[in-house]
């Protein structure tokens, strides 16, 4: 039994109807059927795909509204708990009775504690093995999940954590990345593991295919011209604007084309102002380009082989599947290295040439003064909304850390309001200030005009961690580790939390874009 909040595009639908295939191989004779548990169904066309991947297996789809995000729910805690614990009696009747196991995404992430709380309890009760795949954290820049946990009952730090944590002996909880599974084995030992994404290099994809989706994309841009790719959500943390200011600066007259739109209401401010900034100033930008239910769309692999470069600026992500996909697809890749996942890339086997920690900006492409006092007023309104005992542990913003004084700042660093005073100066006079700040720049430029970036070729060492076989392996250990009755601490899931929270607070990781959805 699968079970996510929804089918929508993104990594976590992504990994499902990969690992499938092989967790059932992995597992031979021993699984009888899948059953796809989400709040909203997903599109008739990946339903369809992801069936025929398991063919020869049976595939049931089950569907309850209340197991969607209970920001979108518009139903009372009460009315929802309800709902949710008879559709939960449903799916465990007679009809689905026998050994069974529960593999469940992102309950770490916040986003239903409803649903968290009474999966849990009915996997207790009836000794059904539950793996708690954790992809994002609900205290890793997305502290609006605290009121939305709040206003659903959930009123304590102990109360989230020992909900989003359970030390239950049939609970094995699952992270993508080492930094995040290494906090979770130091207090839940065996009932913890890492279990990076599973990502393989695709066959060459033929001509044919990669002509027709060029061509598609020619049509809905309106010209035949270069394309530089987000293979991503239109999510603030995949922080566009910086991906927008470069592919200006190393490609002038590329387009730079995102294949998700915003899927949530908390980003639709964040999209629209992009998308108005855009219009009004002529960029050579489109957002979510495979929104809409059109006909003969290609998909994702197809766009990455008919576009030129693909990027991800992102400033928070819990694996990073563009790396990989860049690799996969062939394609250069221009990123920022992120700290919780690079690591990781390099244990694989990766070595992205076209990486850097930050894009400096120099500051009189903004008005420093005004983006101070934004920034001041933003973060302290941010952070009158943690609870008492966070406060305390949060650290200084840079750009706050610096006073009044204008200096060089990170691009990732600034409000949307600053990054689009930056990306409304003429592309030239950008450049002049900022490529000095920025040495690896000129470099890439030259590479970028003369179409000589760098191609990340596939390790063979990755096959040892990233094929569909060791995936199915790695998963097979962690569900079958016999760790003592009782958990190590009664108090596991509060320490693990303020460990995870402590972390999270950090200079580090305070982005304004991730603070209040109007930034």
């Amino acid at each position: 039994m699968i079970v996510h909040y929804h089918l929508r595009p993104g990594g976590v639908r992504r990994v499902i109807e990969l690992a499938t295939p092989h967790l059932i191989r992995e597992f031979e004779g021993a699984i009888e059927g899948v059953l796809l548990v989400c709040g909203e169904a997903g599109d008739r066309d990946w339903k369809r795909d992801f069936e025929a991947r398991l063919a020869g297996t049976r595939v049931e789809f089950f569907v309850e509204p209340a197991f969607r995000y209970f920001s979108e729910l518009n139903r009372s805690p009460h009315v929802v708990t309800r709902a949710i614990r008879a559709a939960l009696r449903n799916i465990f009747s007679a009809q689905h009775a026998g050994d069974c196991l529960v593999w469940s995404h992102n309950l770490g992430v916040g986003r239903n504690l409803l649903l968290t709380r009474e999966l849990t309890r009915i996997c207790a009760e009836r000794k059904i093995p539950l793996i708690a795949h954790h992809h994002d954290w609900w205290f890793d820049n997305r502290w609006s999940r605290w009121r939305e946990m709040r206003r659903s009952g959930f009123r304590s730090l102990r109360v989230a954590a020992e909900t989003v944590f359970p030390a239950l002996p049939g609970v094995r909880h699952v992270a993508i990345n080492q930094p995040d599974a290494s906090i979770l084995r130091r207090h839940f030992a065996l009932r913890a593991g890492w279990l990076p994404n599973l990502s393989e290099p695709a066959p060459t994809l033929p001509g044919v295919r990669a002509r027709a989706a060029k061509n598609w994309l020619s049509r809905q841009l309106g010209e035949d011209g270069p394309v530089w790719i987000m293979p991503c959500r239109l999510l603030r943390r995949k922080n566009v604007a910086e991906a927008l200011l470069l592919t200006r600066w190393l490609r002038p007259g590329a387009w730079l084309v995102t294949t998700g739109g915003a899927s949530s209401a908390d980003e639709r401010n964040y999209a629209e102002q992009l998308a108005a900034a855009a219009r009004g100033q002529g960029w050579r930008l489109r957002l979510g380009i495979l929104t809409g239910d059109e006909a003969g769309k290609p998909d994702v692999a197809e766009l990455l082989a008919a576009s030129e470069v693909v990027l991800l600026t992102s400033i928070q992500e819990g694996f990073g599947l563009p790396y990989l996909e860049a690799a996969a697809a062939r394609r250069p890749l221009v990123a920022r290295a992120l700290p919780n996942i690079a690591p990781d890339l390099a244990r694989f086997g990766f070595h992205f040439p076209q990486c850097y920690d930050e894009l400096r900006i120099d500051p009189r492409l903004f008005d420093w003064q005004t983006e101070f006092r934004r920034q001041q007023r933003l973060f302290d309104a941010w952070k009158n909304c943690l609870p008492g005992v966070c406060r305390r542990w949060t650290g200084r913003p840079v750009l706050l850390a610096a006073g009044g004084q204008p200096h060089p700042v990170p691009f990732s660093r600034l409000t949307l309001s600053a990054q689009l005073d930056v990306l409304g100066e003429p592309p030239d006079r950008s450049w002049a200030c900022c490529a000095p700040l920025n040495p690896w720049l000129k470099a890439w430029q030259r590479r970028a005009q003369a179409g000589r970036l760098q191609i990340t070729p596939w390790p063979r060492a990755a096959a040892r961690w990233l094929s569909g076989r060791a995936y199915a392996r790695r998963f097979a250990r962690i569900l079958k580790a016999t760790p003592p009755a009782a958990p190590r601490s009664r108090l596991a899931a509060v320490a693990a939390q303020a460990e995870f929270i402590r972390a999270r607070l950090g200079s580090d990781h305070l982005f304004p874009l991730l603070w209040p959805p109007q930034t």
